[in-house]
């Protein structure tokens, strides 16, 4: 009983900590199943400035941009983890042409998410965003995450420095990680795929026994974690679970692609093949499963 009475009392604690800032756009059109857009955002909350010149992060400079963004579908088949580069050259709603990436900036994530709606014609029912500060508490909260790299990674961008082989990665190199592109010739999309590996591996990690059944473990995690989220005004706990269990072993893949070094106004961008993405989220939207060929699944950089 006592087990209980802590537990359910833990469990509306947290619920009250989520930051629930983001209000989700009005929308006409109905999608089946829930939709998820998550996203990582470049924000520095949380870290300190010898944390920043570490992490070769640098300084914030006001505006933020969505350094992953990624579509959750949760219907009745598996559920399935989309990528969405953020290099995505789309019609940001009131403000024209640009890189997807620039939404968040121009108008927080109530905009994102109005410009993800407006491109992919889904619904998008829950937001969840996460900063650089966050993920790194998180991870050192749960002991680190384990990735196994096929090769070696060295890039003074973002600071990765990884041999081949597996890694068990404390916060500060799992930043790195999450934020390496310059380490492969496919750049953003080999980071975006690296990115839902390492998302997949936390939510495994944070989720097992290990973690949840060993309260010296459990709590500070649930803690920072409640603490280090933005989500939307009608998302609870109990919706962040369900994600939770879901991103554990979704179908993934990338948003087909036509042109990877577009040329744009704003430089060089990414240009979807519309009309396969366009069959992979109407597909989304009707509760279907995306054909296998459209998922290229994920691989580790």
């Amino acid at each position: 009983m006592v087990i209980l009475v802590i537990a359910v009392g833990w469990y509306f604690w947290l619920d009250g900590k989520l930051h629930r800032t983001v209000t989700l756009p009005a929308s006409s059109s109905s999608s089946s199943g829930t939709n998820w857009l998550i996203t990582g955002d470049d924000s520095r909350a949380g870290l300190t400035r010898t944390q920043q010149d570490q992490m070769h992060v640098g300084q914030s400079q006001g505006e933020l941009n969505s350094d992953s963004i990624m579509l959750l579908h949760v219907g009745n088949g598996k559920p399935e983890l989309i990528s969405i580069p953020r290099d995505s050259y789309v019609d940001i709603p009131g403000h024209g042409y640009n890189k997807i990436n620039a939404a968040l900036g121009e108008g927080g994530p109530t905009l994102l998410i109005k410009t993800i709606e407006s491109v992919t014609g889904l619904t998008i029912n829950h937001y969840m965003g996460i900063g650089f500060g966050g993920l790194v508490s998180v991870t050192n909260d749960i002991g680190g995450v384990q990735m196994c790299l096929k090769t070696s990674v060295q890039d003074s961008y973002s600071g990765s420095k990884l041999s081949p082989g597996c890694h068990n990665l404390n916060g500060d190199q799992a930043l790195s990680f999450v934020r390496d592109r310059h380490s492969f010739a496919t750049g953003d999309l080999q980071r975006i795929q690296d990115q839902r590996a390492y998302l997949k591996a936390l939510l495994n990690k944070s989720m097992s026994p290990g973690t949840y059944l060993n309260p010296f473990v459990a709590f500070p995690f649930s803690s920072d974690a409640a603490g280090a989220i933005s989500v939307d005004q009608g998302t609870h706990l109990i919706d962040l679970l369900q994600a939770g269990m879901a991103l554990q072993n979704p179908e993934t893949g990338t948003v087909p692609i036509a042109d990877p070094a577009y040329p744009t106004a704003a430089g060089e961008a990414v240009e979807w093949d519309h009309s396969k993405a366009l069959e992979m989220f109407n597909d989304m939207k009707q509760d279907q499963p995306v054909p296998t060929s459209m998922l290229g699944g994920t691989s580790v950089g």
